[in-house]
């Protein structure tokens, strides 16, 4: 496995030498268009290479900076964690120095270092230059990057430039190497023999030839898989961030994969067109267009806004992206090209929006929504979410435990309070259920599920337990209620005292009526094990069954229904029903329509 590579990308105004200056410091040329090199104008991403001093191995993204090509410079640095911002010492600040300055800003980009370059053109050799610059980084996550002046041409300061970005990419933080993955497209291309080829900034997580991934696209999600890894130019098995990575990939053709698509881990990110989000830099949204372009990562994309307020609103993306709380988003002006700003995301599964006030009620809500993520506050809204999800949503990682409020059931994470009013209501139904009607058996487990309005079923048990209440027969009931059979126990004991006398003399209709034991008396009587129903209105006691095979296991094998009926000493009516019991528990076996056979022995 490579040492993995710092990724550095070149931010400044156009023709203010950055493609020089990579080419200088590298030794290769990032522009790979031959118009390019033709007009000396950056129109796409580049890509090159180096080795410090150090010893650490570095790539360079080199972005165009006219603003024509805004969106292809935007693409570059969306991914990138570390920036070189060019700024010409003959020239000074620029327009598009502005709109890089405003990237940077809406990316927060914190790592970087300023380059005066052409410093060999300047009178004051750059000092002027570098003084503006510092006054317009200010407000940005470079307003303390060092700076060096150079001159590519004559070779003045490079050696300083090594050393100064060496010492500014030491200071980076280690990128993580585990855990999912999420990989920015910025090309793909197709290389005779191998197929589909394309490029991207790998930001973290590890990518491993043969391993299986998912690309999003608009209007698809696709399996492939890795066939080959290279990067800076060599071919590895393995790659760890930050890195530059090319993957041959199998399963998808070149003409369906493009900049802005995404490769993931499968099934381990949310996808989501609905955001809501925090302004961090530029116009308030309330002087927002309604339509703007959105970009993050290297997708560029339509979008709508609805303010909430200067600072806070709900965007609504032209196509779902792999996006959670915490990403950056840059703004951009769809018919001027400029950079409006930045938005950091809230929450990346907003509610829906349906009453008159949502909007006003989820204002207060968003506005104390920490960009970090809050789990506690992601449970409390939802009632329960499932550990999976909130991992995928990017506010969990595998030693999680659940913080105040919050309690483990099973898969999920539910919300104590929530928790606590689903046992309080569950509870007092059964009560109220028990109290209008003992013969009830309990509340059903549907009825239950329904009425708490439970995200998943398999929540019912935990409640049914907190709320101490028994779960038998598919019905939630009191404990020590099961066997209640109020009025009709009077009645039952007689029909058991009448059917021990006579096991199989089952009760006519008419005698069940005059006891006044009824359907729902009987079916109260049956799940407290009492008697046992039969079809056709058969009720015998429960241990019926086992006495009636002692007596079928003494005739002669195989039997008929009428050597049955009289060993039992029953009517015909009674005993088909019963017969048909004993072949469903397995006990006996029909073999044609008049003979049955004892299928094991029983006591």
């Amino acid at each position: 496995m490579p040492d993995p590579a710092h990724v550095v990308a070149t931010a400044g105004h156009v023709d203010h030498g950055k493609s020089t200056l990579v080419r200088a410091l590298t030794g290769m040329e990032p522009d790979r268009w031959a118009e390019e090199r033709r007009r000396g104008l950056t129109i796409d991403l580049g890509f090159a290479w180096t080795t410090l001093p150090s010893g650490r191995p570095v790539a360079f993204v080199d972005v165009p900076g006219h603003e024509r090509f805004l969106g292809n410079m935007l693409a570059g640095l969306g991914p990138v964690p570390v920036v070189v911002f060019v700024v010409a010492a003959d020239e000074g600040w620029r327009a598009q120095s502005s709109d890089h300055r405003d990237a940077v800003a809406a990316l927060a980009i914190e790592h970087g270092l300023i380059v005066i370059s052409r410093a060999d053109r300047a009178a004051d050799g750059g000092t002027s230059a570098l003084r503006q610059t510092r006054a317009e980084l200010a407000t940005t996550g470079l307003d303390e990057a060092p700076a060096v002046t150079v001159s590519a041409v004559t070779g003045t300061g490079l050696a300083e430039l090594r050393t100064a970005l060496d010492g500014v990419l030491a200071a980076v933080p280690a990128p993580v190497s585990s855990g999912r993955l999420r990989l920015w497209i910025d090309r793909s291309f197709t290389v005779g023999g191998a197929g589909t080829v394309v490029t991207g900034t790998l930001a973290a997580g590890t990518l491993s030839r043969g391993m299986p991934l998912q690309v999003l696209g608009p209007g698809s999600l696709r399996d492939v898989a890795v066939r080959g890894l290279q990067s800076r130019g060599q071919t590895h098995a393995t790659l760890t961030p930050v890195d530059r990575v090319a993957l041959n990939l199998r399963g998808v053709p070149v003409d369906q994969v493009h900049r802005g698509d995404v490769l993931l881990t499968p099934d381990a990110w949310p996808v989501t067109a609905l955001l809501e989000v925090r302004r961090t830099s530029g116009a308030p949204f309330t002087e927002a267009p309604e339509h703007l372009t959105v970009h993050v990562g290297t997708a560029a994309l339509p979008a709508r806004v609805r303010p909430y307020d200067d600072d806070h609103a709900r965007i609504t993306l032209d196509r779902r992206l792999p996006l959670v709380v915490g990403d950056r988003l840059v703004l951009r002006h769809p018919g001027s090209r400029r950079v409006l700003g930045g938005a950091q995301v809230l929450d990346a599964e907003p509610p829906a929006l349906r009453r008159r006030g949502d909007a006003a009620r989820r204002l207060a809500v968003v506005a104390r929504l920490d960009p970090r993520g809050d789990v506690a506050a992601e449970v409390a809204r939802r009632g329960a979410v499932p550990v999976a999800h909130l991992g995928r949503l990017g506010l969990l990682d595998a030693t999680a435990t659940p913080p105040p409020q919050v309690r483990a059931v099973d898969r999920w994470w539910v919300h104590a309070p929530t928790f606590q009013a689903w046992t309080t209501r569950l509870r007092t139904a059964v009560e109220a259920l028990h109290d209008r009607d003992p013969l009830a058996g309990g509340l059903s487990r549907g009825a239950a599920a329904d009425l708490l309005a439970l995200p998943d079923r398999d929540l019912l048990d935990a409640v049914v337990t907190a709320a101490d209440l028994d779960y038998a027969g598919g019905h939630i009931r009191l404990p020590g209620t099961g066997d209640e059979l109020g009025p009709a126990a009077a009645a039952v004991a007689e029909l058991e005292t009448r059917l021990r006398a006579a096991p199989f003399a089952a009760p006519e209709a008419d005698d069940l009526a005059a006891l006044q034991l009824g359907a729902r008396e009987l079916a109260a009587a049956e799940r407290a094990g009492r008697v046992l129903r039969l079809r056709d209105g058969i009720v015998l006691l429960p241990t019926a069954p086992a006495l009636a095979m002692r007596a079928l296991s003494g005739l002669d094998q195989p039997f008929t229904t009428s050597q049955a009926r009289a060993a039992l000493a029953t009517t015909r009516r009674v005993a088909i029903p019963l017969l048909e019991h004993l072949d469903a528990r397995g006990w006996t076996r029909r073999l044609d329509a008049g003979h049955r056979e004892v299928a094991r022995p029983h006591a």
